[in-house]
């Protein structure tokens, strides 16, 4: 596959309002993987957390890929596509000639030849991953890298508001629960 620009800024444009405008993570993390797949014509996108107890990421949507892909096993932070161990972008442009990946059998079995992977960040911290899956060998355009990097980085800060809207949400219903007659 060449290396043709995907992204315009329209449809970053549409990116950043799915962000935006989501009520709830789970709707941003839907929306947005599905256009992500839409406008750039893969095969599958997915949305990956840290879970920092077990240094695993942790499925929070995908689209595009089988239930037996996503669920192969435990993504360890370490051995999961091992260059900068989801700490900086990790570019695979033929999953058939890297020896990168913590499932190498899986992805030949999904016909995913190429993943791209961008670390999401919040307060300088790796949260989580953001990763595209294509059915072909990809050399991804320098001008879409810099599209989904950016992207990246506002997932990080919806994800920072989601977790501060949630714990204002519980200390309030805790301090309704207490004085109810505060309200």
């Amino acid at each position: 596959m060449d290396n043709k620009n995907k992204i315009s800024l329209e449809v970053y444009a549409l990116f950043i309002q799915t962000i935006t405008e989501s009520k709830t993570i789970d709707t941003m993390a839907n929306s947005l993987v599905q256009l992500l797949v839409s406008a750039l014509g893969i095969k599958g996108t997915a949305i990956y957390i840290l879970n920092p107890e077990l240094e695993e990421l942790e499925l929070l949507s995908s689209v595009g890929l089988s239930q037996d892909y996503v669920n192969k096993g435990p993504i360890l932070v370490d051995r999961s596509i091992k260059i900068g161990a989801n700490r900086e972008a990790v570019i695979i442009s033929d999953t058939e000639a890297s020896r990168e990946l913590q499932y190498p059998e899986k992805a030949k079995e999904e016909g995913v030849r190429a993943i791209v992977s961008y670390p999401i960040n919040m307060r300088g911290k790796t949260i989580g991953s953001l990763r595209l899956y294509h059915q072909d060998v990809w050399e991804i355009s320098e001008h879409d890298k810099l599209f989904i990097q950016a992207t990246t980085q506002n997932l990080g800060l919806a994800l920072m508001y989601f977790r501060i809207a949630y714990a204002v949400l519980n200390v309030q219903e805790t301090v309704n629960d207490i004085h109810p007659v505060w309200l």
